[in-house]
């Protein structure tokens, strides 16, 4: 192999971090090489990235091979140890063209400047594109490792995103998905406090051409009013809400420091239905925090039905060694993966409801692949083979392919 091969886990702040490091590789000069930007969001993605290590060895012995990400940020030394790795870098120095010099450096790449972290131009293979707003956490949920890997909340200024947004647009990209570790901490940290939703409508007034802007993870404590008006008012904000839930029980959310209550993240279902009937709505979930009784369970797998969570992320919990959570009582693992069974069973059940709910009706589709695309409300749709990856096709709705719907382009 003659070029840097890219291999990511994780979250979609990840996915726009390697496009960085794509174009961060090239500029260094590096060649033949393997990076690997990990995840330490659970032990199973921390698995999955050393496996991952042990087959590019495997498979390419000449190459360079480089882990990076959250991961690699929390314990360098664990994967400087293993045998197949030739370097490691944390998650600043994956961002620098210093870091891929075809020999290691002799001293440390200097720090990025702030917000130069989204600037690229297209995302190789992708129909549409990812831009970074906010980095870091200032909370401590117990469970959660990632601050230790990410540092404090950072936001990048407003003017820089609708640069970002404006140049993403001129690529040709007809929808771009904000991403961000906290994305509703954005601006606490900038000059007068903007809001997420006070950033994006300036994004909304700047950019006049872009035509679709996705959210990922929403903390239900922190949407702002700005944001909720949007949600409401701009048909370029699509109907697709992500909410970071984590639980439905309110002692298990005391407990992982959550700043949210059962009630709050059902009046957030409630209120967006309201303001945009259309919406549709999905969240992460852990299933078997430590402590964590049937009863507790229930109320969680209550939940997915309750708020109508039709795009369910389940995560079955990872002791993260370091947190409070993982010196509280843990469960045995069986009933964790049985549990996290169970509540994917009840987000499938809503998907299903969802998709029938749609049949009938019209959507803007984003062509993703020949054969495959996103719905407004986030849903894949299938239809026979179209060429014009990344346009958006107006479709209608005629029926239900598994988890997909299906579609047909209306002339």
């Amino acid at each position: 192999m003659a070029q840097t091969e890219i291999i990511t886990f994780g979250c979609r702040l990840n996915a726009f971090e390697s496009e960085v490091i794509r174009h961060a590789a090239a500029a260094g000069g590096i060649s033949d090489a393997i990076i690997i930007n990990t995840c330490a969001v659970t032990a199973e993605a921390e698995r999955q990235a050393r496996q991952a290590i042990r087959r590019a060895r495997r498979q390419h012995p000449e190459a360079t091979i480089i882990v990076t990400g959250c991961a690699a940020e929390i314990a360098p030394e664990h994967y400087a140890a293993l045998p197949e790795v030739d370097r490691v870098l944390g998650n600043r120095a994956k961002l620098q063209p210093q870091s891929y010099l075809p020999a290691p450096h002799p001293t440390p790449p200097p720090r990025a400047a702030e917000g130069s972290e989204g600037a690229v131009d297209g995302f190789e293979g992708k129909s549409r594109a990812f831009l970074q707003v906010q980095q870091g956490c200032d909370h401590r949920c117990t469970f959660c490792i990632i601050p230790y890997a990410r540092g404090p909340s950072r936001s990048v200024p407003m003017g820089l995103v609708a640069d970002q947004a404006r140049r993403l647009v001129a690529t040709g990209y007809r929808e771009i998905v904000l991403t961000g570790v906290d994305l509703t901490a954005y601006g606490a940290d900038l000059p007068g406090r903007p809001s997420l939703g006070q950033m994006i409508r300036r994004v909304f007034a700047a950019v006049p051409e872009l035509e679709r802007l996705r959210l990922s993870s929403l903390d239900p404590a922190e949407i702002d009013e700005e944001l909720w008006r949007l949600l409401a008012e701009e048909k370029r904000l699509m109907p697709h809400l992500h909410l970071s839930l984590q639980s439905g029980d309110d002692l298990v959310l005391k407990r992982m420091k959550r700043r949210h209550s059962r009630a709050q993240a059902i009046d957030v279902a409630h209120r967006a239905r309201a303001l945009r009937p259309e919406v549709a709505l999905g969240a992460d979930l852990i299933a078997g925090f430590p402590t964590e009784t049937e009863d507790m369970f229930r109320r969680s797998l209550d939940l997915v039905a309750e708020c109508g969570l039709a795009f369910v992320h389940v995560f079955p919990y990872s002791v993260r060694p370091g947190t409070p959570a993982a010196r509280m009582p843990q469960l045995p693992a069986q009933i964790i993966k049985e549990r996290a069974a169970r509540l994917r069973a009840a987000g499938a059940a809503v998907l299903a409801e969802e998709l029938r709910s749609r049949v009938g009706s019209g959507t803007n589709v984003l062509i993703e692949r020949p054969e495959i695309g996103r719905a407004e409300f986030h849903a894949v749709v299938r239809f026979r083979a179209l060429s014009d990856t990344g346009s958006v096709r107006r479709m209608r709705l005629i029926g239900i392919d598994g988890s997909s719907l299906v579609g047909v382009p209306i002339q």
